[in-house]
This record gives structure tokens, sequence and C-alpha cells, in this order.
């Protein structure tokens, strides 16, 4: 396959001038500050991070901190942003920095994927805009960029196919390793706002005159993947157990599974299972079922809501909490919209 010519020099001096220069995970070679954003912004919009990279950062300002916090913190801090265990490997990913790595983060992108949580892609965004590693990413964003502008068909789905272009993505880098940062940037720019999944803005596109997609005039055909993840469902019953104080009885998950080690109403494959954890009678109140949508699964949740009592809690694992304490533990987003509607 040939490689269009100038390619990283175009990218880099289009994000120069057009390129997003402002957010605040930018303009630093603090790898924490880009680690951090690098595994939020795993499946998250840049909108939702905004808000939750400068509080993350003031309650956990270096590794060290994050480090030493309880998982606990970590995980309520992390509440609503989802994918729960971007956040579990965030907190051992920080240990093993301070354990392995006396504190520092590694240099080289090939130590840097050895840590928890940091995939191929993610390690070689930390060493390029950091230590100005040669090393491709290749994220969704950037695989849409590169398929189109090379026109690559081939089924990513298969893995000797991403294989390959990886390698590709490979060959495309800059020369110069100073303008590794500026090219990686450029490459997830591109793909964030011009080079979109459902509208090619090619007018606005600076390697627009050498894409391969544009010139068959099918950019929209580009990547080509053509399994589909399967979605599952599941039915769970929540209940949801207040007491005259208005304390509310709360369970920690186990450390796999659904919303595994986050704070939650106790949860039950049926009513029946429900029901048989509360034996103290009293009038029960049935709230409306909803769907959940999560990205690979729809949770139709059924809550049930009792009054019960201190001396009386429901016959199942959890504690009374206080209303002032709950709305800062680590819930999944269903149930703390629940608590607080």
């Amino acid at each position: 396959m040939t490689l269009p010519k100038g390619f990283a020099r175009c990218m880099v001096d289009w994000q120069r001038l057009h390129g997003r220069q402002s957010l605040p995970w930018q303009n630093t070679q603090d790898p924490y500050r880009v680690w951090l954003s690098e595994i939020m912004l795993q499946q998250t919009q840049v909108t939702t991070v905004l808000d939750y990279f400068p509080r993350f950062l003031t309650r956990f300002p270096d590794v060290a901190c994050l480090a030493a916090a309880p998982q606990d913190d970590v995980l309520a801090l992390w509440s609503g942003l989802g994918y729960y265990s971007r956040a579990r490997n965030l907190h051992k990913c920080a240990q093993e920095v301070m354990g392995r790595f006396g504190g520092a983060f590694p240099r080289r992108a090939e130590d840097l994927q050895t840590l928890p949580g940091i995939g191929r892609s993610t390690a070689a965004a930390i060493a390029a805009f950091c230590f100005q590693e040669r090393a491709a990413i290749l994220d969704g964003n950037v695989k849409r960029v590169l398929t189109r502008v090379l026109g690559y068909g081939a089924d990513l789905a298969v893995a000797k196919n991403e294989k390959a272009l990886w390698a590709l993505a490979q060959d495309l880098l800059p020369q110069q390793a100073a303008d590794m940062p500026r090219y990686t940037q450029a490459l997830m720019d591109l793909g964030a706002t011009v080079c979109l999944s459902r509208k090619a803005q090619c007018e606005a596109c600076p390697v627009s005159t050498g894409c391969q997609a544009r010139a068959r005039g099918e950019p929209l055909a580009y990547p080509v993947k053509t399994r589909k993840l399967k979605r599952s469902s599941a039915t769970l019953w929540l209940l949801w157990a207040v007491n005259a104080k208005g304390q509310v009885w709360l369970q920690k998950r186990p450390d796999t599974g659904i919303w595994a080690g986050l704070f939650s109403l106790p949860v039950f494959d049926s009513e029946a299972d429900l029901l048989a954890a509360w034996t103290h009678g009293g009038e029960l109140q049935y709230i409306a079922p909803w769907k959940h949508v999560l990205t690979h699964r729809d949770l139709h949740l059924h809550p049930i809501h009792m009054l019960g009592s201190e001396e009386f809690p429901p016959v199942c694992e959890g504690q009374w909490v206080d209303a002032h304490v709950w709305p800062d533990l680590g819930l999944p987003a269903p149930i703390r919209a629940l608590l607080s509607s």
C-alpha cells in the first residue's frame, strides 16, 4: 500500500493552526495528567470528562496521592463516569507505578503497557505526549482517520488486519521525535472534530487531497468491521429500604460482576427473592421499572420501596447509610438517580 506523502507534516501544521489547544490535559508533559485524561476519555465524551478531570486532580493531585487513597474514595469520585473497571485499574496502576517504578511513570510505551488498564494505544499516547517516543496510537477515532486516508478496507474484526493497520500507523509517524506530541494530538483532533463516523467533513480536512476514501466517493464506508458485539439483557430487582431516620440500606457489591466494588441497593434476580429478604411486613411501593442501557447490555430495573427500621433491617448483606453520606459514595448512575428522585 502506498503511503500518502507529507501526511505527518500536514497533520502537524494543521493541528498548530486548527486543532484543539485549550483542553485541560493538553500543553503538559506530566504523564500523570495525560494518563488520567486518556483513561477518562475511553468510551466517554470530552464534555463529560471536562467536569470530572479537575475534580479528580483536586482530590488526587499526583500518582502518590491516588495510590495511597482507599479504592472506595476513587470509585466515589468516579461515580457517574461508568465503566468502573477503569477506576479500579486506575487505582491499581497508581499503586504499581509507586511500587514498581518508584513513583515515576516509565518512559517507554512497551513498559507502560505492562501496567493495569493501559493498552497499546494508551501507552503510546502517554509515551508520545510526554516523552516524544515514536509510538503509534490507534484508538477508534484514529482507526477511522487512517482507514479512510489509506483506503484500508480490510475487516478490522480479523486480528491480522488490525495488526497490519498498526504497522501502517507506525510507518506514517513523523521522523522527528519532537513532532510526536502535536502529530498524536492532530490524529485525535481530526477524528473527533472533522473525520466523524456519520459525517466526513472533507472540505475541512488537511489531508483530503490524498484521502483514498474521498477519492472513491465513499468515506463513510471505512473502517470495515463486520463482527458485531452481541447485546445481552438482565432483569434486576432492587430493594429500596428506608428507615424513619431517612437512612437507606446499601450493600457493597462484590469485586466481580455488575457494578463491582460499588455501593448499591441490594440486587435480586427475582421479585420472590427480594420479598424473601423483607420479613417485616408493611406497605410496599412498586416503582415503575425502566431500562438502563450499557454498552453491551440492557438492564431492566425493578425497584420496590419499603419503610424499615433500625432494629429490623432487610435480611441481606448491607448497612444503614445516612442521607448525608450516601451522595459521596461510589454509586452506579441508575442507583444514584433513583435515590435522588
